[in-house]
């Protein structure tokens, strides 16, 4: 079976797909390839992510539907609209809002090439900003029982007009409201994932709260205090180390966070889910506390 990266698709341009026209490919990713498209009935560019059904299986099928239909019934400006959901005799797709942006992943690459080491990451303010969005978005998400699972720099979208974040890619998530069955295989970035997900454990927006807290540790430092060591062995070192996975502090890497920050990243990544923030609200609260003593009194 091909792999997307093999596929040729160049003679998708034209073609017409729901109410959309592809115009060009835009990117590709492991869940699917996404082109720019002009939606005929509103007169818009869109994205339009589709999947062929020669790569298909069961697994790939069954998240694309799901970050479909999760995206789908979720409306919030830091979640990505979806318009429309369909099929082809050769592809599964769904319509998009286009976003001109970078990615957050994108935006922390580029601080840490600042000639200046002191700019090596993303300024204080910033960060805090984007976090209290992005916990705003997954807290509502919750609220409709839906968990990401994969909350990660890659995954959410920096708007250039508003430097807004907007949520990504609702391909591996949960949704938590009556009974399911939890699947066998592992899924998510190990250096975001909590260690429930890894055990394969029964998982609620706690899950969301330690992958926000490792990004923020990540954007306060640009670099993870993390040793460099193939993806699978840090799942197990996770495991192993709970919670000194992370042996020094954001206050220690960055001069410009105050050590009350330390607490805030700490909890939200602790080991034991219990001990975490019990919402979003509850982290953002915490953030918001922060910016109010710390930050603007000196930006």
């Amino acid at each position: 079976m091909k792999s997307i990266e093999d596929l040729q698709l160049d003679h998708l341009v034209g073609m017409e797909v729901g109410t959309s026209t592809i115009l060009k490919e835009l990117a590709r990713g492991g869940s699917g390839i996404v082109f720019i498209a002009f939606q005929r009935t509103l007169k818009r560019q869109i994205a339009l992510k589709i999947l062929p059904k020669s790569i298909l299986t069961p697994e790939t099928a069954e998240r694309f539907q799901m970050e479909a239909e999760a995206a789908a019934i979720l409306s919030h400006p830091n979640i990505i609209p979806v318009y429309e959901v369909g099929e082809t005799d050769d592809f599964l797709f769904f319509a998009m809002q286009l976003v001109q942006g970078q990615s957050l992943s994108q935006q922390i690459k580029a601080a840490k090439k600042h000639v200046l080491p002191s700019r090596r990451h993303l300024p204080i303010q910033t960060t805090v900003t984007i976090m209290t969005q992005i916990l705003d978005a997954l807290g509502y998400a919750h609220r409709q029982d839906i968990v990401h699972r994969d909350i990660k720099p890659g995954n959410i979208l920096m708007e250039s007009h508003l430097n807004r974040p907007i949520i990504l890619d609702f391909g591996i998530a949960k949704v938590t409201r009556g009974l399911y069955d939890e699947s066998t295989m592992i899924l998510g970035t190990p250096v975001y994932m909590p260690p429930e997900q890894i055990r394969n454990e029964t998982i609620d927006g706690r899950a969301d709260i330690y992958a926000s807290g490792v990004m923020l540790f990540e954007m306060l430092v640009s670099d993870l205090p993390l040793p460099r060591i193939d993806p699978v062995e840090l799942l197990f070192l996770k495991l192993k180390k709970e919670d000194k996975l992370f042996h020094r502090k954001p206050s220690e890497l960055n001069p410009m966070v105050h050590p009350s920050m330390d607490k805030i990243v700490y909890k939200a990544i602790s080991f034991d889910p219990a001990k975490r923030y019990s919402s979003c609200a509850e982290f953002r609260e915490a953030l918001l506390a922060y910016e109010s003593r710390h930050l603007r009194k000196i930006e």
